[in-house]
């Protein structure tokens, strides 16, 4: 049932396949040298044949095709030996050619598979159904002139990788994990920069409604979405307003929609085009792509390890949880980031999910509020794990640990240096916490009889008042056995 939407009269089910548009990273586009450097002035990086200039011939880029074949063995997916670009026919203000050049029956990357892993320790495989290279258009810019719409061909034969996936996508949850794996995925691979605020990824999403068991229903797509947010706030709206229509009795026209971020609803575009619309046909100008089986196997041997291998490996190696696993290897730089701490000091070793915690909790926590990633942290992998062999040593407490990383945030000193300036060294010593535990019974006697008769959540008072006296630095443990040991002894 948690899959499923409650209507005014039935249960529904979301039915959903992305198709996600990643731009390869490369320096030139696919069938010219221009460059693809993101945010130059505007018709800065448009060839002759960008601009679909007469005469001009498309050139395929090797790179660009090495790059796909990278991403399909990242995606468990069939390599293609013959694939072909075709010719999709649409007019389109930014679309200087009239048609892109893209790929439809013989596309270079066939099926593959990609696993989302829930928090639960589940998982669940999402089928990969093709991935084709294609051109990307230009932009058409509408908010720079009250009467008039201008035209940016930068973008205009960049390439692109579109990856198609089945229809097992069922919440909007699962959509995000899914977008996520693939743009982990791609980022490890380093075939694509996954920056979907500059649009180098993005998704186009199907969704249907259907009652469970049913056939699939009509199908929407929503266009050129470039967050995971908008994502998930696009198919909870589009499935909403489909299950009020077929509630109504109505049907669903099959629509390309548009979702508008500030309002958080869908609109039609237009009508829902299917594959004859296109009129798809072989480019003439370019001939089939064959790419030999050797070449595949030298591409494959270049792959490096990838999400899943790592965290197949973090969790064998350091008795990590499917979860934690995931989240680590999520993003590349995470993943180094903890190679790293863990690797500081041969100690560490003994406390990966120590580790875990205090780069996914507190560290993650003031990346946030200071609006950085991983990459740009103030405290470094090396300080990070310094920081946790001081709290497994017990020379500081966890709850000190946090005060000094936050001063590490701040400072970029390490923790060692911030432990040794503010003498915040753990007091372990057993006579000095008698004295510390002896005084604070002598000044709350009547809480003590309290304790005795029977309040034992009054320990924590006795606690609080302890560590009050030592700056929080005595050893908790030592603390708790001393005071209770005390504490009996009283009665």
């Amino acid at each position: 049932m948690d899959n499923l939407i409650k209507g005014d009269k039935h249960y529904w089910e979301m039915v959903i396949g992305l198709e996600v548009h990643a731009q390869v990273k490369s320096n030139s586009k696919l069938f010219s040298s221009s460059s693809t450097k993101f945010g130059s002035s505007p018709n800065s990086q448009v060839s002759l044949v960008d601009a679909a200039m007469p005469g001009m011939l498309p050139v395929i880029n090797k790179y660009c095709v090495e790059q796909a074949v990278k991403t399909g063995i990242g995606l468990n997916a069939k390599i293609n030996n013959y694939s072909v670009f075709d010719r999709k026919n649409y007019f389109y203000a930014d679309l200087p050619q009239g048609y892109q050049i893209s790929q439809y029956k013989y596309p270079i990357v066939g099926e593959g598979k990609v696993t989302i892993d829930f928090k639960d320790g589940t998982s669940k495989d999402i089928r990969i159904v093709r991935l084709h290279l294609e051109q990307d258009a230009g932009k058409s810019l509408h908010d720079q002139n009250p009467s008039k719409t201008y035209v940016d061909l930068n973008r205009s034969g960049v390439a692109l990788m579109e990856i198609v996936s089945e229809p097992d996508i069922r919440t909007p949850e699962e959509a995000g994990m899914y977008i996520s794996k693939i743009r982990s995925i791609l980022m490890y691979l380093d075939t694509c920069d996954g920056n979907m605020q500059e649009g180098s990824l993005r998704a186009d999403v199907n969704i249907s409604v259907r009652k469970p068991g049913e056939e699939y229903g009509t199908r929407c797509e929503i266009k050129n979405l470039n967050s995971i947010k908008f994502i998930k706030q696009a198919i909870n709206y589009e499935a909403k307003r489909q299950i009020e229509i077929l509630e109504s009795g109505g049907t669903i026209e099959q629509n390309t929609m548009l979702f508008n971020t500030a309002t958080g609803k869908t609109r039609p575009m237009r009508n829902k085009e299917e594959a004859h619309d296109y009129r798809y046909f072989p480019d003439p100008d370019l001939l089939p792509l064959k790419i030999p089986e050797d070449d595949i196997k030298l591409i494959q041997s270049s792959i490096p390890e990838l999400p899943d291998d790592l965290k197949n490996k973090f969790i064998e190696t350091f008795k990590l949880s499917n979860y934690d696993a995931s989240v680590l290897t999520a993003e590349k730089q995470t993943s180094d980031y903890f190679n790293d701490a863990i690797n500081s000091d041969p100690d560490l070793k003994n406390f990966p999910k120590i580790i875990v915690n205090w780069i996914t909790s507190e560290l993650f926590s003031l990346l946030n509020k200071n609006n950085l990633d991983l990459k740009n942290s103030p405290v470094s992998a090396k300080n990070l794990g310094q920081l946790v062999k001081l709290i497994t040593s017990n020379e500081i407490s966890g709850k000190i640990g946090k005060d000094v990383l936050e001063e590490m945030f701040t400072s970029r000193k390490s923790a060692r240096e911030i432990v040794n300036e503010k003498g915040l060294k753990q007091v372990t010593d057993q006579g000095e916490i008698e004295k510390v535990i002896e005084k604070v019974i002598s000044e709350n006697s009547k809480m003590v009889q309290e304790y005795l008769g029977g309040k034992d959540k009054l320990l924590g008072f006795f606690v609080g008042q302890a560590m009050k006296e030592t700056k929080g630095k005595a050893n908790p443990k030592i603390l708790n056995d001393i005071l209770k040991s005390k504490l009996i002894k009283k009665n």
